[in-house]
Parts: structure tokens; C-alpha cells; sequence
């Protein structure tokens, strides 16, 4: 090779290598020299981090807000304000029912005072005077026997309510078929009923004052249902004499109730058949008088079935 291309060639070998020393160094020169753009080369990452936790700050502190602003969802355990407070629908049930039990009972009480008072009207408006069972059976005086027809026959309402009572069956029935079926058919009736009470009543009064027949039903002294209400219905038929003790017929009571009928008959329409309404009023009688002493002889025992106390 020539001497002049070897020397070139050495010398781009040397400028070579020194280039290939000198770049690090250069390069680590240059990267002390100029720091700020290694700075501007990590700003971005910093304005983003800055940037992210700016932005979780701002979620953080909306959060609460968020929070409150959201309803809170129920539980399935109540709290105590719940428990101490109960909803309007369950608080209403209970004041109905406790109003409807404090009116049952109201109720209950008034009809047991009805009932207590309807026993006290038993002698005056239904059954008369009759002896508890008791109570021994002592001959009446005369005025004692006065009393009793004035108040059976006249002065209590009881006297006219039975006599209302027969009037309005009457009406119903339709007898006597002269009169109409208007009121005033049903006074004609009121006052015939009335007018032969009056005079059935005069003439029994009479006949067990002369006799000295008890007038009065006493309760039988017996128990169990059977033998009472074969006494109730036994005692419509017989009466004690003036022993107290010894039965007789009931001669003044029918006897007045067959009077009685025959009198009725001057103010109903005719024809009529004396004997025949005085059968019938005493067929009434032996009806009228069984059901009378079985009311007076259970009267206390139906009072207590609907619960009235004595």
C-alpha cells in the first residue's frame, strides 16, 4: 500500500476513536449543562398526577353530599323511634277495637240493667202478684184481696197491655167479622176484650172471697223442670182452700171466666150463642192462665240465661 493512504488512513482511525472517547463525556456534559429540559420532560407527568389527585380530591368532598342527598335505605330491624311510634293504619286498629270493646261492653251492661228493671215490672205489667217459693202461704185478709183485684183488674198497666195484646190477635183473626179492620174495629175489640176481663175478673173476685180460695200462684217449693212445670200447669185447674194446704177446683176462677163470656155477649154483634162464648172464654182461660204460670213459675231463670243478676 502507499505510504500517503496509510497515513490517511491512520489518521481517520484516530479521529475515530477520539470521537468515540469524547461523545460520552460530551453527552454527560451536556445533560449537567441542561437540566430544565430533563424538568420539562417530567411536568407532564406531574400536571397529570396533580391533575388525577385534584380530581379525587373534588370526588372525596362530593361524596358526603351525595351521601346526604340519597335516601336511606330501610332496614328489617325498626328503630326506636319506629318502635315507640307505631304507623297510622295499626294505631287506628287498635283504637277501634278498643272503642268496639268499651261499646260491647256499655251494651252489655245496658241490656243487664233493662233486664233488671224488666224484673221489677214482672208483677205490674205480666204475671201479678204471686208468692215466691220461699215464702209460706198465708190466708188473705179482705183487704189484701181487694188490693189484688184493683190491681189486676184496674190500676196497673199491665191490666190493659194483656187486654191490648188479645185485641190486636182479634184484629188479625178478623172476629167478630162485623167490625172493620181499621182502628176502629180495633177499639170495638179493645173495649169488648176489656169489658169482659172486667167482668170475668168481678165475678171470680167474688166467688173466691165466698169460698176462700187462694187467688194468688205460688212457685213450686219442688226442683228440676219437669215437676215445676207440671205444677205451673196443675195450679190453673186447682187452688188452695183457706187451709193453705188442701187443693180445690178452680170453681171462682172459671165460673167468673164463663160469666164473663155470656156478658160479652150484650155488646157484640148478634147473632150470638151466650153458652157458646162462655165455653170459649174459658177454653181461653185454661190457655191463657198455663202459659201465665209457667212464665211467673221460670221467669227468674230465663232472666238469668240473659244474664240479669238478681
Amino acid at each position: 500500500m502507499p505510504r500517503r493512504d496509510l497515513s490517511s488512513a491512520r489518521l481517520i482511525h484516530n479521529v475515530f476513536i477520539s470521537f468515540a472517547l469524547l461523545l460520552p463525556g460530551t453527552l454527560r456534559a451536556q445533560q449537567e449543562q441542561n437540566p430544565p429540559r430533563q424538568q420539562n420532560a417530567t411536568q407532564p407527568d406531574n400536571a397529570s398526577q396533580q391533575s388525577q389527585d385534584k380530581n379525587q380530591t373534588q370526588d372525596t368532598q362530593q361524596t358526603p353530599a351525595k351521601d346526604q342527598e340519597a335516601p336511606q335505605e330501610p332496614t328489617g330491624k325498626p328503630t326506636e323511634p319506629e318502635q315507640e311510634n307505631p304507623n297510622p293504619a295499626q294505631a287506628a286498629a287498635e283504637k277501634t277495637k278498643q272503642v268496639t270493646a268499651e261499646a260491647a261492653h256499655a251494651t252489655k251492661q245496658l241490656a243487664q240493667q233493662g233486664l233488671v228493671r224488666m224484673r221489677g215490672w214482672e208483677q205490674s205489667w205480666i204475671t201479678g202478684i204471686f208468692v215466691e217459693r220461699d215464702t209460706p202461704l198465708v190466708p188473705l185478709t179482705s183487704e189484701e184481696r181487694q188490693q189484688i183485684y184493683l190491681r189486676q183488674t184496674l190500676i196497673t198497666p199491665g191490666a190493659y197491655l194483656k187486654r191490648m195484646f188479645a185485641a190486636g190477635i182479634d184484629q188479625a183473626r178478623g172476629v167478630p167479622s162485623q167490625w172493620d179492620d181499621g182502628w176502629t174495629g180495633y177499639a170495638e175489640r179493645f173495649a169488648s176484650r176489656e169489658g169482659q176481663f172486667i167482668s170475668a175478673n168481678s165475678l171470680a173476685a167474688l166467688a173466691n172471697a165466698k169460698l176462700g180460695y187462694e187467688v194468688r200462684y205460688d212457685k213450686c217449693r219442688c226442683k228440676g223442670f219437669v215437676p215445676r212445670m207440671r205444677h205451673a200447669i196443675l195450679r190453673n185447674f186447682v187452688t188452695y182452700n183457706r187451709t193453705e194446704q188442701e187443693w180445690r177446683p178452680q170453681l171462682g176462677l172459671y165460673g167468673g171466666a164463663f160469666g164473663g163470656g155470656l156478658i160479652s155477649t150484650a155488646w157484640k154483634p148478634h147473632p150470638r150463642n151466650a153458652f157458646a162464648e162462655g165455653g170459649r172464654a174459658m177454653a181461653g182461660q185454661a190457655a191463657y192462665g198455663t202459659l201465665l204460670n209457667f212464665f211467673i213459675e221460670f221467669a227468674t231463670d230465663i232472666n238469668r240465661k240473659l244474664g240479669a243478676k238478681e
